[in-house]
């Protein structure tokens, strides 16, 4: 008797101050399936370390309900001349990084946009709509299925770009 195919679990992380994104996806027999999408707004009038609090708290809940056991990618930022920008963006990785340890987990593989957009779609200059509509196409989502945040279908563009590129699923 041949044994059951193991189903294992991965997450997908699209990070900002303002609205960053996750994603859990599942694999089967290489056939990926979508188990939760999330995304936190924080409010700008707010204090920064509140903010990053709000982030991590928001991780540790979501990450700790559905616990990926086979792996977590994250989209990472390319580096800008603007610090503050790449403080915050940085402040969110660290305040998601904090969340994982407490469950044990962490971040397999960091992808540039570009490489998650080619691996995806095709094509490493993608715009969010043609990003969002292969996360359908690879997922079987239906064609009018609405992400609540382009940061939700980004995040799930994450963790299948990982997928296809540690050759987990069928595209």
């Amino acid at each position: 008797m041949a044994p059951k195919p193991e189903t294992k679990r991965y997450g997908g992380l699209d990070l900002s101050l303002t609205s960053p994104g996750f994603a859990v996806v599942d694999v089967k027999n290489r056939r990926p399936s979508l188990v939760a999408l999330s995304h936190v707004k924080t409010d700008s009038d707010e204090a920064q370390p509140l903010r990053y609090e709000l982030i991590e708290a928001h991780a540790l809940l979501f990450f700790r309900q559905y616990r990926p056991d086979g792996g977590i990618a994250r989209e990472i930022w390319p580096p800008s001349r603007n610090y503050e920008l790449n403080d915050k963006v940085h402040g969110a990785w660290s305040a998601v990084d904090r969340a994982l340890a407490r469950l044990d987990l962490v971040v397999a593989a960091n992808l540039t946009p570009s490489n998650v957009k080619k691996r995806v779609t095709g094509n490493g200059t993608a715009k969010k709509p043609e990003v969002a509509a292969a996360v359908r196409r690879i997922l079987r989502l239906s064609d009018d299925y609405k992400f609540a945040t382009d940061d939700e279908s980004d995040a799930a563009a994450v963790v299948l770009a990982y997928l296809i590129a540690e050759g987990l699923i069928d595209v």
